[in-house]
Parts: C-alpha cells; structure tokens; sequence
C-alpha cells in the first residue's frame, strides 16, 4: 500500500458497479423518463441513435462526479441547462426530477446491491446539488 492514501469517491465506485452489472445505463434511465413524463418523448424524435440521450446522461453524470469532486463546473452548468430546457419546453420542476429519475434506475439496475450507504450517498448528492444550482 502506498504512503499516500486516496479515498474513492463513492459516487465513482457505485457507477463502476452499475457498468459492471448492466453497462450503459441510458436506455433504462430514458425508458423511466418518459414513463413519468411522455410528453418529453418528443423532444427526441430526432434522436434516432440514442446520441443525444447517451450525451445527456454523460454530461449528468460527470456534473455528479465534479459535484463530488473538484466542484469546478458541476453547480453552473445545471443551473445554464435548467434555464436552456426551459427554452425548449422543459419546465424547471420536470428538468430537476431527471436526477431523481438517474438514482432510481440505478437502484433498480444495482437492486439487492443497492446499500443504504448509496443510498445516502445519493440522496444527499441529489439534495446538495439542487440547492447549489438554485442559488446560482
């Protein structure tokens, strides 16, 4: 073991196991999406290789991981998209529940692998994360 210790972001280790187990996730997390909300289905119409589905999700889950991180860019990027989506007919409360929406699929890809810790780990993500981008 090296003299310097590093710890692991547990938001990192809890993505790595949901590649693991299922690989990309952003079929299962837009299947959810429009489920809770199909008047977003089109929006996406002319998304027919999932790129732009796939590029959102990404972008998402690196403001997580810059959240938990560094926090260099995460707080003002969801605050300019938050306003962005409103320009395109996404209201500011249905932009918020996209995270809400991101955690519970991966509760359900992780399932009985799914910890309280990540639990509280997302949770608290969630929460801190709204509450910074709101006063941006």
């Amino acid at each position: 073991m090296s003299a310097v210790e590093t710890s692991i972001n547990p938001i990192e280790e809890c993505l790595e196991r949901i590649a693991a187990i299922h690989g990309d996730p952003t079929d299962l997390v837009y299947k959810r999406l429009f489920a809770k909300h199909p008047e977003m289905r089109d929006l996406f119409l002319l998304d027919r290789d999932n790129s732009v589905k796939g590029n959102m999700l990404a972008q998402v889950i690196e403001c997580f991981l810059d959240f938990t991180g560094e926090k260099h860019y995460a707080t003002s990027l969801i605050a300019t998209e938050k306003i962005n989506h409103d320009q395109i007919g996404v209201p500011p409360e249905t932009f918020e529940t996209f995270f809400i929406t991101v955690v519970e699929t991966f509760r359900e890809i992780l399932g009985e692998h799914w910890t309280d810790h990540d639990e509280r780990t997302w949770t608290n993500l969630i929460t801190d994360l709204s509450k910074a981008a709101a006063q941006q």
